[in-house]
């Protein structure tokens, strides 16, 4: 069975119970001078931001849409050989030789040999722009044990393309520097600043400085105002000062905002852009807001009511309309009638500790950010107050090594 390595990211694996125990992350082999790489095993991501080791041995099969083992599976953390290869982080993308032409290398395929032993037998190939693609055999190709100064990054990010931003952050987070800054320098503003959302403020900061100074302008412009105020809080005040400058004056201004509140209070993590409503407005028009694919679940939960300008800071603020409450009115009711009374706003010199206390005390999962003079500002949701109140490494999964044996 041959199976091509860039088409397994995002595979669920199973147990041999059935149970779905995390997702595909990587194919991990050792490079043989004069022979086809052994395949070690795979990268596995078990939960957010912990990736083990599943031995080929261990594999059962490999089908369309699933990877099932046998026996137990080693939960400690993964930790990379000095002699393996990762064959998604670090094959692809390579400039190698075929028959004396200069190709990249975008998949790679492996074959189970005997029971149990499978190698790297074929690699997919391609000149230039994806032209004359190719699909060969490992001994027709030499170059993959040479150092390359620029890799290139789309075959990576091709075989990373469904996964979702955090899911690509976390395959970011686990590459070599290097590579790292290849793969953020090659997607576009968009994707990157989904996927700085995700990562590590130290990886945040090395990402960004790689840039030239007016792509990571851009690149803040696409990030949430909250997130992109968060790592301005973190980088040093010149080099934040001339970024702002950078911006474009609309998409600055947020930001500039949240940058005035401190960054352990309630307007220092509050998100600017919840959805907001004037009172005229009917509840088909807000559960047709909060369906936006691109709001997170907390943001969605709840609708903002407050008099015009609705863009914060707004006008007065009214109140909150739950999305429960909204699917249980007709769909040409007011917001206005249908504001909860019971939910008093947060002020944004809010801690962190009473702003938990606030969500847990009345089961919310965001909660009104209101001004002295009764505007709204923001809201805080709870992932917002989970990402500064956890450890700073929580992202990174925790310290154990992987100890396989040889």
């Amino acid at each position: 069975m041959k199976i091509f390595v860039a088409r397994l990211p995002g595979t669920p694996v199973f147990d041999p119970a059935g149970d779905q125990i995390g997702r595909v992350r990587d194919v991990v082999v050792g490079l043989r001078i004069g022979l086809r790489p052994t395949v070690h095993g795979l990268v596995v991501e078990v939960q957010p931001r912990r990736r083990v080791f599943l031995p080929i041995t261990r594999v059962r099969r490999i089908e369309t849409g699933a990877v099932v083992f046998t026996g137990r599976l080693n939960m400690r953390r993964f930790e990379q050989r000095a002699t393996e290869t990762l064959v998604i982080g670090e094959m692809l993308d390579l400039s190698v030789e075929h028959e004396d032409e200069p190709m990249t290398v975008y998949d790679a395929a492996m074959e189970e040999i005997k029971p149990s032993h499978w190698e790297i037998t074929q690699v997919a190939l391609y000149k230039g722009r994806r032209r004359d693609p190719r699909i060969v055999d490992w001994e027709e190709v030499s170059g993959f044990d040479k150092l390359q100064k620029d890799q290139g990054a789309a075959g990576l990010i091709s075989a990373f393309e469904s996964l979702r931003a955090a899911d690509m952050a976390s395959a970011l987070h686990e590459l070599p520097s290097k590579r790292r800054i290849e793969i953020a320098r090659a997607l576009n503003d968009g994707r990157l600043a989904d996927v700085l959302e995700e990562l590590p403020p130290d990886d945040q900061i090395s990402i960004l400085g790689t840039l030239e100074p007016e792509r990571a302008a851009d690149v803040l412009e696409e990030m949430g105002p909250d997130d992109a105020a968060d790592l301005l809080h973190d980088l040093p005040e010149e080099q934040a000062a001339r970024l702002l400058a950078l911006m474009e004056p609309g998409e600055a201004a947020p930001v500039r905002r949240l940058l005035t509140y401190p960054e352990t209070s309630a307007g220092g993590v509050m998100t600017n852009e919840p959805v907001i409503l004037p009172p005229t407005a009917t509840v088909a028009e807000a559960l047709a807001h909060i369906r936006q694919q691109d709001l997170t679940p907390a943001v969605a939960a709840q609708v903002y009511v407050a008099r015009p300008p609705t863009e914060t800071p707004t006008g007065t603020y009214l109140g909150v309309s739950h999305f429960q409450r909204l699917l249980r009115e007709p769909p040409s009711t007011l917001l206005g009638g249908v504001i909860d009374p019971s939910i008093d706003p947060i002020r944004p010199d809010f801690t962190l500790r009473e702003v938990t206390r606030y969500l847990a005390n009345y089961n919310l999962v965001a909660a009104p950010v209101v001004d002295e003079l009764g505007r709204l500002v923001g809201a805080v949701t709870v992932d917002d107050v989970l990402d500064h109140i956890l450890p700073e490494d929580w992202r990174e999964g925790t310290d154990d090594h992987d100890d396989r044996t040889a």
